[in-house]
């Protein structure tokens, strides 16, 4: 009934419309200006940078994680940053979130990855599931963002 796929170029579509979902959650629509032609040139790069997983209920797409390789200093490993993970409302509580966190644990795990890290909106009633299955708050770290006009300020500087 349920089952979990790494996207493809196809996918491409559902993948964008389950951010704006995400983002619509996150009171944040109008932070979107992804477009399919960006998620293309950046999830689908020769590379491989980054990487999404969809859960299907039944074949109907119903959540999404999109994730990459970071590196720990102090650990001396890649590890792996969450970047997003969304369920659809009416699809939660189902077990959906827990089967792709463990997706990426088993990505992480084969890859030798030291840490799996994401950050979560302090409002997120997600964060007891996430403390559930183990995983903690990092309370004493603040997260700094330079975007938009202030990047390119420092850029030019």
């Amino acid at each position: 009934m349920i089952n979990i796929k790494l996207a493809e170029p196809d996918d491409v579509p559902i993948i964008l419309s389950l951010i704006k979902e995400l983002a619509e959650y996150e009171e944040l629509s109008d932070s979107v200006v992804a477009t399919e032609d960006d998620l293309i040139k950046y999830i689908f790069h020769k590379d491989k940078l980054i990487y999404v997983l969809i859960a299907y209920y039944d074949n109907i797409p119903v959540g999404f994680t999109l994730f990459f390789h970071n590196f720990s200093t102090f650990v001396g490993k890649l590890g792996i940053y969450l970047e997003d993970i969304y369920i659809k409302s009416d699809f939660r509580n189902l077990g959906i979130g827990k089967m792709l966190l463990k997706e990426i644990a088993k990505i992480a795990v084969e890859k030798d990855c030291g840490r799996l890290e994401w950050s979560v909106l302090n409002w997120n009633p997600a964060r007891k599931f996430y403390e559930h299955l183990g995983a903690k708050a990092l309370d004493e770290w603040l997260i700094y963002r330079l975007d938009g006009n202030n990047l390119k300020q420092l850029a030019e500087d």
